[in-house]
């Protein structure tokens, strides 16, 4: 016979103290511990870091730090919305395509499928940045790209591709953007 168990008070707290998951129960559910131990996905993240000082450097653009504060949606849509749905379009659909028609032709680390899906991602940026800025997601392309097929899935490019996008965009906002 099932027991059925009351809730009362007194033990609510506990049934949902005792329900939530640590820190490594949850990036096991996500399927995250894999990326943790990938020290090159590692490494890949933080060359992040480095490019955007070099931009900032580069660039002498004013920093606004306090705009996604102001404008949540638009920085919701450019760090988490606009990464997902690309890394579907492009690694999940247009790479996996690529990679059935033309098979496991490389060029060194790099397959013919990514670098032709990445060069459908920097003519898709066009139409919203500059043409400079377009340009330079090649590179990123490649590396979410190789990932997607290191890792087989579309987890490791979409946490790469919201990492790039959180910093590239909450240091230069908005402002290089065309539109």
């Amino acid at each position: 016979m099932k027991q059925t168990r009351r809730f009362t008070a007194q033990n609510v707290p506990v049934a949902i103290v005792s329900s939530a998951k640590t820190g490594a129960q949850l990036s096991s559910a996500v399927g995250l511990q894999r990326l943790r131990r990938d020290k090159l996905f590692f490494a890949a993240l933080l060359a992040a870091i480095p490019v955007w000082v070099v931009l900032l450097l580069a660039t002498s653009h004013p920093v606004d730090l306090n705009w996604p504060v102001t404008a949540p949606w638009r920085f919701t849509l450019l760090v988490l919305i606009y990464p997902v749905v690309e890394e579907i379009v492009f690694r999940g659909l247009i790479q996996e395509s690529l990679q059935r028609l033309f098979g496991a032709r490389h060029y060194g680390p790099l397959s013919l499928a990514n670098l032709v899906t990445s060069i459908f991602f920097v003519a898709v940026h066009f139409v919203y940045h500059a043409p400079i800025w377009a340009v330079a997601v090649f590179v990123p392309s490649l590396v979410f790209g190789f990932f997607k097929e290191r890792h087989g899935g579309l987890r490791s490019p979409i946490v790469l591709h919201v990492f790039y996008n959180l910093g590239y965009f909450w240091l230069f906002g908005n402002t290089m953007l065309v539109v």
